[in-house]
């Protein structure tokens, strides 16, 4: 369950993750789907991917 996770991370982790499955997704259903995104799908994803951005390299103290 990802709320008895041990480590300190794992919140920012499952973030991550999630925001490179919304991409990922949208990728998977053009390359096996013939799923063709709109604008507003491609703005969503880039929006997504540029909080993972946010997520793995916020200057953080040791």
């Amino acid at each position: 369950m990802a709320a008895f996770q041990d480590d300190p991370n794992f919140g920012r982790i499952l973030a991550a993750y999630a925001g490179v499955f919304v991409a990922g997704s949208l990728v998977w259903g053009v390359a096996f789907d013939g799923f063709r995104p709109d604008r507003y799908d491609i703005t969503g994803a880039l929006i997504c991917l540029d909080g993972v951005a946010v997520i793995m390299y916020a200057p953080r103290p040791a």
